[in-house]
């Protein structure tokens, strides 16, 4: 005989369905920040170093929900905080990549830009559709469909960066790009942080 009913039972439910999905999207993630970062090193491009950086706050940004799913509002909303951070400091570190750039420009290799930022927009589609069901559940959820979309955003970016550096000979779609880049994920880190703050303040 079941030992739990009515709501409790719906609750756990929701519960594993969200962990399941959330583990899903953490392997996918884990994984696509290294294949992303070899490939940001190998090609010279800052634009797919935010890319791969934006994988891996992801990946810890979907571990931590991991944590959160069972916990309370007020845990959820200070996890969500804590990925505002997160993805805050992916931003920091892609402007420090092309003040670095500024200075010691290069031009990337466009082949490698183009082919794996399709390969992150594949994975990362997949996550997105997993996501898709979980965006209104609650504030933990919905912070996660957020750095779900901007990933997508970012690969479309990427690629169309890496045409513009084949038809221009030039590192400077790469940087303006990455330059987008930090404000999405700026933005993204505002977001997050803005409605993890009023859920917090209505927790406590």
């Amino acid at each position: 005989m079941s030992n739990c009913c009515g709501n409790n039972c719906a609750i756990d439910a929701l519960r594993e369905r969200q962990r399941g999905t959330l583990q899903i999207v953490l392997v996918i993630n884990a994984v696509m920040f290294l294949v992303i970062l070899g490939a940001a090193l190998y090609g010279n491009s800052t634009a797919l170093l935010a890319d791969s950086l934006d994988n891996l706050g992801d990946a810890l940004t979907y571990g931590l929900s991991l944590y959160a799913v069972s916990r309370g509002t007020a845990a959820k909303a200070k996890v969500s905080l804590f990925k505002g951070g997160l993805i805050l400091l992916a931003a920091f570190a892609v402007a420090a990549q092309i003040v670095y750039k500024l200075f010691v420009p290069s031009a990337p290799l466009f082949g490698v830009m183009g082919a794996f930022s399709l390969f992150g927009l594949a994975a990362n589609s997949v996550c997105l559709f997993l996501l898709w069901r979980h965006r209104h559940e609650d504030v933990n959820m919905s912070s996660v469909w957020e750095c779900s979309r901007n990933d997508i955003a970012s690969n479309l970016s990427v690629f169309v960066a890496a045409g513009a550096v084949w038809l221009t000979s030039s590192g400077w779609p790469d940087i303006v790009v990455a330059l987008g880049l930090v404000g999405l994920l700026t933005r993204s880190a505002i977001r997050v942080g803005s409605s993890a703050w009023v859920q917090l303040h209505a927790a406590t």
